[in-house]
C-alpha cells in the first residue's frame, strides 16, 4: 500500500514577524495529522504555472485556513467586514481547486479553505458574523483552539454523516466569516444552532468536503474519522 502524497496550501505574509522578506507558513498539525495516518504532506507554494504538474503528481488536496479573508470582489460584493485580503494566495487556491475538482482525487477544505471552495464555485460569504447575524455562539472561541467550543448539527443524508456516523458533534471554532449562498454543485451538510454553515460537500465529486472547524487538531473521534477517510480515498 502506497503512502498518498497530499498537497497542502500555505499561508503567505509579505513581511514582518518571521522575516523582513516574504515568507510562507503553516501550522505544524496540518502536516502531522496527515502523516499520522499514513499520508505524505506536500506544501504548495503559490505558483499557478505548476498546477498542471501538481495535478498529475498529487493524490489529494487540502486547502487550509489562515490569517486572511477572500476578497469580496470575487463574489461581486464590496467590503463589509472583510480583513487582511491575500489575493496571491486566493488566486492560487482557486486555480488548483478548479483543476482538482475535474478529477476524482479527494479535496478537503478547512476553515478558510471551505469558504474558498464555495466562492470558487460561485457562492458567497457572510463577511463578518458578529455584525451580520444575532448569535450567542462565539465562532472565534475565547478558549484554546485545541479545545471544543460549540455543537454542530450534521445532516443525515450527507457524506459527512456517513463518515462520522453522528448527528451532533462538538467542534473548535476560529472564524469570523462563513458560507452564505451555496456555490454550484455544493450542498450544506452541517450547521450550527444559529444557522451558520459549518460544512459543505460537492454533490458531483466522489470526495470533496469543506469543514468550517479545524479537524487537524484531532480533538474528537469525528475529527479523526474525517482525516482518516480523506486519506483512505487518496
Amino acid at each position: 500500500m502506497k503512502n498518498p502524497i497530499i498537497g497542502i496550501t500555505l499561508d503567505y505574509e509579505v513581511s514582518g514577524g518571521y522575516s523582513k522578506f516574504p515568507w510562507y507558513a503553516i501550522r505544524e498539525n496540518y502536516l502531522s495529522c496527515l502523516h499520522k495516518f499514513g499520508a505524505i504532506p506536500f506544501p504548495l507554494f503559490h505558483e499557478n504555472s505548476l498546477n498542471d504538474y501538481l495535478l498529475k503528481t498529487l493524490d489529494g488536496l487540502v486547502i487550509t485556513g489562515g490569517n486572511f479573508d477572500i476578497s469580496p470582489t470575487l463574489y461581486s460584493k464590496t467590503s463589509d467586514g472583510s480583513r487582511n485580503i491575500k489575493n496571491k494566495r486566493t488566486n492560487f487556491e482557486i486555480d488548483i481547486f478548479k483543476k482538482f475538482i475535474q478529477t476524482s482525487k479527494p479535496i478537503l477544505g478547512i476553515c478558510g479553505g471551505e469558504q474558498l471552495m464555495n466562492v470558487a464555485a460561485g457562492g458567497d460569504l457572510i463577511q463578518d458574523i458578529n455584525t451580520s447575524i444575532e448569535t450567542s455562539i462565539k465562532h472565534e472561541q475565547p478558549n484554546p483552539r485545541n479545545e471544543v467550543s460549540h455543537e454542530v448539527n450534521i445532516k443525515n443524508n450527507s457524506k459527512l454523516f456517513q463518515i462520522i456516523k453522528k448527528n451532533k458533534i462538538k467542534v473548535n471554532s476560529a472564524h469570523h466569516q462563513s458560507v452564505k449562498n451555496i456555490g454550484e454543485n455544493f450542498t450544506i451538510s452541517a450547521s450550527a444552532s444559529d444557522k451558520v454553515v459549518e460544512a459543505i460537500e460537492h454533490t458531483q465529486h466522489p470526495w470533496c468536503l469543506g469543514i468550517q472547524w479545524h479537524p487537524e487538531f484531532l480533538i474528537t473521534d469525528a475529527d479523526i474519522a474525517i482525516v482518516k477517510n480523506f486519506i483512505k480515498h487518496a
